[in-house]
């Protein structure tokens, strides 16, 4: 099924050490990518800890740092998480999925963390365009987006 193979993606990618690729978002549990290395796949999605956190924490303009997440599972984290995650890690940016966005993508935080939905008119039922990131070789961002 599509759930079993969802079970067995990778949780998280790092690109040229510069950009932090997560379907969900933070989490107050992650201190070093050494944690995500260590997740053991395929597993069950548990309903709170690390891995939750990676496939369902959202972005939240109204938190600066954790929040409750309206979803019922994970966090909400504000631009004051991404911006010590940033630091801690030297990464430059957040690049996630995981929540409809009008225009396909949207920045967050300074533009420090990108939502990118690919993914048009979600599941007939949103006016919403899809997009993809497209990162060259000197990590250059750049966006397709799909109608």
């Amino acid at each position: 099924t599509f759930t079993d193979c969802f079970n067995c993606l990778p949780v998280a990618a790092v690109v040229e050490k510069k950009i932090f690729c997560c379907h969900g978002g933070l989490s107050p549990d992650l201190q070093t990518m050494d944690q995500i290395r260590t997740v053991q796949r395929p597993v069950d999605i548990p309903d709170t800890g690390l891995l939750c956190d990676l496939l369902w924490a959202d972005p939240d303009r109204e938190t600066e740092t954790w929040g409750e997440n309206d979803r019922g599972v994970s966090f909400t984290f504000g631009a004051e998480i991404v911006e010590k995650f940033l630091r801690k890690h030297d990464f430059d940016l957040i690049a996630r999925a995981h929540q409809v966005v009008e225009d396909g993508y949207e920045f967050f935080a300074d533009r420090q963390l990108v939502t990118i939905f690919t993914a048009p008119n979600y599941c007939g039922e949103f006016d919403n365009a899809g997009a993809i990131m497209n990162v060259s070789a000197s990590l250059l961002c750049s966006f397709q987006i799909l109608k």
